[in-house]
């Protein structure tokens, strides 16, 4: 089986934007694709979700916003997530340590999400056997 492992760490709209992004290119060559979310980013699998802001000073929210719609894509995070989970190919975990920090329990988490997990096991289970590992 060929699965693809991913760790996305930061918050920024734009930059889950291309973890995801890549996730959802997984699903066409890969069997599986794990996610771990970690420090700011397992927001990201909670229903209070994450604060949309932009990592990158000259981008505006908006204009990104309006070239994904006019791709035919998504443009809210959730959805997207969503989205990636009907496929069948992608796992989402919440990294137990972040889950910890930054206040996200188990009861908080989207129906989307797998579960909380550790990183270690993350790391031994899904991204040491991956074909391909990537970090965002």
């Amino acid at each position: 089986m060929k699965s693809m492992a991913i760790i996305i760490q930061k918050d920024a709209y734009d930059l889950i934007l291309t973890g995801l992004a890549f996730a959802y290119l997984g699903t066409a060559v890969y069997d599986e694709v794990n996610i771990l979310c970690v420090n700011w980013a397992v927001k990201l699998l909670s229903k209070e979700g994450v604060k949309i802001k932009l990592d990158h000073p000259d981008a505006s929210l908006q204009r990104i916003k309006e070239n994904l719609a006019k791709a035919g894509l998504p443009t809210d995070l959730y959805d997207i997530v969503k989205a990636l989970k009907s496929t069948n190919k992608v796992h989402f975990y919440a990294c137990s340590l972040a889950a910890a920090i930054f206040e996200v329990d188990q009861k908080d988490l989207i129906p989307e999400a797998d579960g909380i997990v550790g990183a270690t096991w993350f790391l031994t289970e899904k991204a040491e056997n991956a074909t391909i590992f990537m970090q965002y």
